[in-house]
């Protein structure tokens, strides 16, 4: 199954969508430009030119024609295709998980003597049964949600900075979609979503690393095109996340270098503290039981 939904990621995205921008832009617009013509010397070489009307006439079919084409097909196949991708992604991690044997309980060590004694702790205390627990699972989720939308439309607004808008646009999209990558590793590990930040945080040039390569791939292309090629590539680095011992590797290299590093890095400050405005409009059991969660 892992073989057939990495399969079906690359028939959809780049056979299809990238087949169909590539039909529309070597195809359709050429065929276009030859029926409705937008140059006098195109219909006639003789005598002079009185096309200008009949041009614009042209001009305006050509581009509602092409709309059309979005609006029929490109933009319904784009949601299709994000849908379907969505679900073939969770299944590719799930099945990568399986295939390499992982074990959930080892992913994420702790990253310091004092997380060590607080990890025990809460290895003690297990998510309360009935209505509590599944309300401390809905607001996790919607903790998570809602730091990964404030994070997306953090990379978003740092396109608009002058000057180094770029550069701060292709370093956050690094993390986010290194972050999304290993996400699935860590949901199926079931690692709590505080150890997760921590985690990479602490590890934001590895994390950085990662990510890059995917946004490289995106970041020079149309928006639709950028798509294509990032759902393309994405299942491969979700692969490489779920297969790698990454967190191992980084463990073993600090306990070499004795806790040396960099440093943690808040790269989600700003996308947790919206989080937790939005998240203190919910009841206040919910809220303080959120709040418990986090906090260990």
């Amino acid at each position: 199954m892992l073989l057939v939904r990495t399969g079906q990621c690359f028939l959809l995205n780049g056979f299809i969508f990238l087949g169909s921008i590539l039909v529309l832009k070597s195809v359709v617009i050429p065929t276009l430009l030859w029926i409705l013509p937008n140059q006098c010397s195109e219909v006639s070489s003789q005598g002079p030119c009185s096309f200008d009307s009949v041009s614009k006439l042209y001009s305006s079919l050509r581009l509602g024609l092409v709309q059309l084409f979005y609006v029929f097909w490109f933009y319904p196949l784009y949601i299709f295709s994000f849908i379907l991708s969505t679900i073939w992604y969770n299944d590719i991690a799930k099945y990568g998980f399986a295939a390499m044997g992982k074990n959930g309980h080892d992913i994420l060590e702790p990253s310091s003597q004092n997380e060590v004694k607080t990890t025990e702790n809460t290895a003690l205390k297990d998510k309360p049964a009935g209505l509590g627990g599944v309300m401390i699972g809905i607001g996790e989720q919607v903790y998570s949600i809602l730091l990964l939308t404030f994070f997306f439309l953090e990379v978003y607004a740092t396109g608009f900075i002058p000057h180094i808008g770029k550069a701060l646009n292709f370093v956050l999209l690094s993390w986010m979609y290194a972050y999304y990558c290993f996400e699935y590793k860590w949901n199926l590990s079931e690692v709590a979503l505080d150890r997760r930040l921590d985690f990479f945080e602490s590890n934001w040039a590895f994390f950085a690393g990662f990510g890059s390569p995917c946004v490289l791939a995106i970041f020079f292309f149309s928006p639709l095109v950028s798509y294509g090629v990032m759902a393309i590539l994405f299942p491969l680095f979700v692969l490489a996340a779920t297969g790698s011992g990454a967190e191992q590797l980084i463990f073993s290299q600090r306990r070499k270098w004795k806790g040396v590093g960099l440093g943690r890095l808040p790269i989600f400050y700003a996308a947790d503290t919206l989080s937790m405005r939005v998240l203190s409009l919910l009841p206040l059991d919910t809220r303080d039981q959120m709040g418990d969660n986090k906090a260990l």
